[in-house]
């Protein structure tokens, strides 16, 4: 091993908290969240008004929520009903899809969005 191969190394482990910190670091709110169904143009709601909608899919009508600074899917004609357990979400980034269906949410907000492995 050389001095270069050190040096490349040290400044490598120095910067694992910094990528740690940009990648993973703190959540930013959400203000709005977009719903995205296949071949149209995206939807933008607030997240500060509650409201319910009925969003016209591949399968028939999910049901989205938006509720105290919060979105979730509450009903969705497809069968393994995966975007329902996905739960609610509020901050920056998160995202939720009815794949089978065809509608996607996406929340938007101020600051950088998380970055995890489910978004990788």
């Amino acid at each position: 091993m050389t001095r270069a191969d050190l040096i490349i190394i040290v400044i490598a482990i120095a910067a694992l908290p910094l990528f740690y910190w940009q990648l993973w670091g703190p959540n930013y709110p959400g203000t709005d969240v977009d719903i995205i169904v296949a071949g149209e143009k995206p939807q933008r709601h607030s997240l500060l008004r509650n409201q319910t909608l009925h969003i016209h899919g591949r399968l028939g009508d999910s049901i989205v929520a938006i509720k105290n600074g919060k979105a979730a899917f509450i009903g969705s004609p497809c069968p393994n009903k995966q975007c329902i357990r996905s739960g609610w979400l509020d901050d920056n980034g998160e995202t939720s899809a009815c794949l089978p269906n065809g509608i996607m949410l996406s929340v938007i907000g101020d600051g950088i969005a998380r970055f995890d492995s489910i978004n990788f």
